[in-house]
């Protein structure tokens, strides 16, 4: 389809000529990419600021974060629903866009999935030991860096993976934090961010992370220097989702940006920093942004989140329970 999106819409962001984002920083899903065509077609200067999914939607409950449009974690769409602070809004596309991946009324909408990954470091971690499942995970050398759990959408769905993979799911956490509490036991969990900075600076042994996350710190940095892995004993498939702030002091350009994301040309954006688009089906991918992509064998243990339901209510208990049985045993 051709991206045409409404002049009226347009005209009204053009006047505002700024859009602010919270979460949605230029190292993560090319968003880089999404960022410079709308200032580019629109003129909108942006500015973003890099927070959690939950600390965005605390700063929308009060306006702290003064975000125009956020980008969260699949169960945190609904959450913010839940609390009020959201404004709907359906772009063009929005039939394409499967039932599962979105809120009836238009409040929020999955743009793109990712996978949780491994990332290793193979100038850290010898070849022999580099792990490719989660219960390698637990007669490794190394340290593992999973980063914020119970705030960060990438680190709780992290939790969630390790949780599958040893028979667990969304209401039965236990096995995933069974596993990290052993970890820190064993003084092998690193409390670092799994970020591009960190990263670089070899400070991650092993991260995990979305895939879509994984491979472009890998390209930026070093293709070589890297090796980034669906475990292969079980992952979790999630994604994200905008919000547009009921408050937002640029409503037209958060819809213009909202827009332009689930058009063609958006959607190739995200694919370029190596996310899945929502609309895939419906969208060609060129054979160099294919390329960007793992192999599809790698996903054979992945599944999505089968019950959001428990999911969210699990969320909401997650960083008590990872403070009081995981971080604890780190002092």
């Amino acid at each position: 389809m051709a991206d045409v999106i409404d002049t009226a819409l347009v005209d009204a962001a053009k006047k505002e000529g700024a859009i602010s984002s919270a979460g949605m920083p230029d190292s993560w899903a090319n968003w880089k990419g999404t960022w410079a065509e709308l200032t580019s077609r629109y003129g909108l200067k942006h500015t973003d600021r890099d927070m959690s999914s939950a600390q965005q939607l605390a700063g929308f409950e009060t306006d702290r974060s003064g975000a125009d449009i956020g980008d969260v974690g699949d169960a945190f769409g609904s959450i913010a629903v839940a609390k009020g602070v959201t404004q709907p809004f359906k772009p063009s596309t929005w039939d394409q866009i499967p039932a599962w991946a979105k809120d009836a009324d238009g409040h929020w909408m999955l743009a793109y999935t990712g996978t949780i990954a491994f990332i290793v470091d193979k100038q850290m971690v010898k070849e022999g030991e580099r792990p490719a499942a989660w219960h390698e995970l637990e007669r490794g050398g190394y340290t593992v860096a999973i980063g914020d759990v119970g705030t960060a959408a990438q680190a709780s769905a992290g939790v969630l993976a390790a949780a599958i993979a040893y028979k667990g799911d969304e209401s039965n956490i236990a096995p995933g934090l069974q596993l990290f509490t052993k970890l820190a036991q064993q003084k092998r969990l690193s409390l670092a961010d799994p970020m591009l900075e960190a990263l670089k600076k070899g400070e991650i042994e092993v991260g995990v992370l979305w895939d879509f996350n994984a491979l472009s710190y890998r390209d930026h940095i070093d293709p070589d220097r890297f090796e980034v892995r669906i475990p292969s004993d079980g992952s979790v498939i999630s994604g994200y989702s905008t919000i547009i702030n009921k408050r937002a002091k640029n409503p037209n350009a958060a819809k213009l940006a909202r827009e332009f994301i689930f058009s063609d040309a958006g959607q190739l954006n995200l694919a370029r920093g190596h996310a899945r688009p929502i609309r895939a089906e419906h969208v060609e991918l060129p054979v160099d942004v294919q390329a960007k992509l793992l192999p599809n064998q790698q996903y054979g243990a992945a599944q999505q989140i089968k019950n959001a339901a428990a999911w969210e209510s699990t969320l909401s208990k997650l960083s008590g329970m990872w403070q009081e049985q995981v971080i604890i045993e780190m002092e």
